[in-house]
């Protein structure tokens, strides 16, 4: 027999067959698979009180079902699994996981290979009986579901492995199912992660944050659900123990023509609905926070016809109150454009000068030792976290922010309604001055509340203290001799801006890949792209290797169109072509820029819009968070 593999070794191609084919069975068979079940399973009592919890369940139609396959086969199937099956790691944007390829066609492998899975064949063929098709679709009230469109493969999480959230919606799927295998021996409990995390919906393609309901994975227990555009969202947490959450993930299709239920053109309304985000995306992304609105530079700072533009004595002096002087040169401002201009990126490190970074940089560390209780762990918008704020949707993104902008009621349709009917003043944190007042924390908050809060929670008081300190160090970010050395070293007029202070904490945060450069309209003379830039203030150790997440990538997106996230799914990723609607790959030929989370590092790039960025997830595991700033300017290029 041979040998256990682990999970690091490559995928065998002979279990990825490219060829569809039918897997109808005689009446012989039928019967046989439908041994391969428990007796309980098909009892009408039983089908019925299914069906009646799967009708009233929230907050979509699911349900799911206990010791479903006999216990010795199943194990069997297991056994087979971790000896005989080779798993690669896969990791993107939206997922971290272990996966074996797509096992759809087990029934045309190689008989060498079938007769080393028996039981994983009978299993198979058992979930796509008629029978079991038959029930499922009688107690999710779905339709009929193909026997000649499958869909299975073998997923296996180990610590740190996850999957963000995504509503499964592509091509034909009408339900998703997942048979769960983990330890038969050993009871997994639910600290230990890897739980399928059902969301309800804001409004259809709009998730809301808060988890609803979460099923922690047993052994022999199948998870499944009807698979609705915009509203079966769901996600896979992150597993937080060494141990190996092994589970059976796969899908029932729509009929197929010259099958029982077949319905013309039913498969392409099915999957015009895969797409229906990306039509209707201008109308979600008022649901997007924060708001990409960039605002307007006064007196922008123009090099035509100023050959001579330097940084004055007295923009030195502001400057080097925050920056390393040694960038504040002319000799290292020439420097730095020279790279910007052959890179369209240059990364600085040591960009905070020593006295005051060194201060800073304490100063977040004793932040996140000593918070208690943990400051922001919001998932929803809450009052008392105020200047922090919650990015959503969180099938986009989740983190946590200051804007400088006043508090906002994100929590139902009618209050984000209003929100976007007001108005963004152009003029609004354009200048240092009027920037300074909006990101100074201690201005907006009344000095009867900071005592007060001082008084009961010291801890609080020193959250405030680090939030502050941000907010005065966006404002440099903002003001008009930091715009001056941007100028500098870019060659471009800055004529718009927006400014971010983020935070990632482990096990809640991340960015999935988007092209999203701000404005929508096209304005005359300015740029498509962004120039943006990243001051990282990660002040824990240890994340070079990017086994924490936190990681800031840029990939080339080739067909550069606003579709839904993980559409371009590379045809060699080892999963079957229909989970094109969860997944994403970074293939290492389109990434065109990596940066792991760290500390006093400044980035700054010229993003076009077929350029996709995220932030990846944030581990449990990682010592602390990713901080950062973010800065986004809209430009002009004067040059020839």
């Amino acid at each position: 027999m041979t040998s256990k593999r682990t999970p690091t070794q490559t995928i065998n191609d002979t279990i990825t067959p490219k060829k569809k084919i039918s897997i109808k069975q005689t009446p012989e068979e039928e019967a046989q698979a439908k041994q391969y079940f428990q007796s309980h399973v098909f009892e009408d009592s039983f089908r019925e009180q299914l069906t009646k919890n799967v009708r009233e369940s929230q907050p979509y139609r699911w349900g799911t079902i206990k010791n479903l396959i006999n216990d010795q086969l199943l194990r069997n199937v297991r056994s087979e699994i971790m000896s005989e099956i080779e798993f690669t790691k896969k990791e993107t944007d939206i997922y971290k996981v272990f996966q074996s390829g797509d096992l759809a066609n087990l029934s045309a492998m190689p008989q060498d290979l079938l007769e080393r899975l028996p039981s994983l064949y009978k299993l198979r063929s058992a979930i796509y009986s008629e029978s079991f098709r038959s029930f499922i679709s009688a107690v999710t009230g779905c339709g009929k579901l193909s026997g000649i469109k499958t869909d299975l493969s073998i997923q296996l999480y180990t610590k740190g492995c996850h999957l963000l959230t995504h509503d499964d919606v592509i091509g034909s799927r009408r339900v998703s199912f997942i048979l769960y295998m983990p330890d038969p021996d050993s009871h997994w409990k639910s600290h230990y992660g890897g739980g399928l995390q059902l969301f309800d919906s804001l409004v259809p393609n709009v998730p809301q944050s808060d988890v609803h309901s979460k099923l922690n994975p047993a052994f022999n227990q199948i998870a499944f659900f009807q698979v609705q555009p915009g509203l079966s969202f769901h996600a896979v947490e992150e597993v937080k123990v060494d141990r190996q959450r092994l589970s059976l993930q796969g899908w029932f299709h729509i009929p197929q023509k010259g099958e029982d239920g077949y319905i013309p053109g039913e498969q392409e309304k099915t999957e015009s609905l895969s797409t229906l985000q990306a039509l209707e995306s201008k109308e979600l992304k008022e649901y997007d926070f924060p708001k990409l609105r960039f605002t307007s530079i006064p007196a922008p700072i123009s090099l035509k016809g100023n050959d001579k533009l330097t940084l004055s004595d007295l923009d030195k002096e502001y400057l080097t109150k925050f920056i390393n002087p040694s960038l504040l040169t002319s000799e290292s401002i020439a420097k730095l454009g020279e790279i910007f201009n052959e890179e369209s990126v240059v990364d600085i490190m040591s960009f905070l000068n020593k006295d005051y970074e060194g201060a800073f940089k304490q100063l977040l560390k004793n932040t996140e030792i000593n918070e208690f209780p943990p400051m922001p762990t919001l998932q929803t918008q809450v009052e008392e976290a105020y200047p922090w704020k919650l990015a959503i949707p969180c099938h986009k993104q989740r983190y946590v922010y200051i804007d400088g902008a006043n508090e906002e009621d994100i929590n139902t349709p009618k209050s984000i309604s209003q929100i976007n009917q007001v108005k963004v003043d152009s003029t609004n944190g354009v200048n240092f001055e009027m920037s300074a007042k909006i990101f100074r924390l201690m201005d907006q908050i009344p000095d009867s509340k900071f005592d007060e809060v001082k008084k009961e929670n010291p801890h609080a008081v020193r959250n405030l203290e680090i939030s502050a300190k941000l907010c005065d160090l966006a404002a440099m970010f903002k003001s008009q001799s930091f715009h001056k050395w941007i100028t500098l070293i870019t060659q471009l007029k800055l004529v718009k801006n927006h400014t971010l202070i983020r935070r990632f904490r482990p096990g809640y945060d991340f960015i999935l890949a988007t092209n999203n450069t701000g404005d929508e309209e096209n304005e005359p003379n300015i740029m498509e792209g962004v120039l943006e830039s990243t001051l990282n203030l990660t002040p824990t150790q240890g994340w070079e290797t990017g086994e924490w997440g936190g990681y800031e990538l840029c990939l080339i997106d080739d067909d550069h169109s606003d579709k839904k996230l993980g559409d371009d799914l590379q045809k060699d990723d080892g999963l079957n072509e229909d989970e094109a609607a969860i997944y994403r790959t970074a293939d290492q030929d389109s990434v065109v820029y990596e940066s792991q989370a760290c500390w006093n590092k400044f980035s700054l790039m010229y993003r076009d819009p077929s350029v996709m960025k995220f932030v990846k997830y944030v581990s449990f595991e990682a010592p602390g968070s990713r901080w950062d700033i973010n800065c986004s300017w809209k430009c002009i290029d004067e040059s020839e």
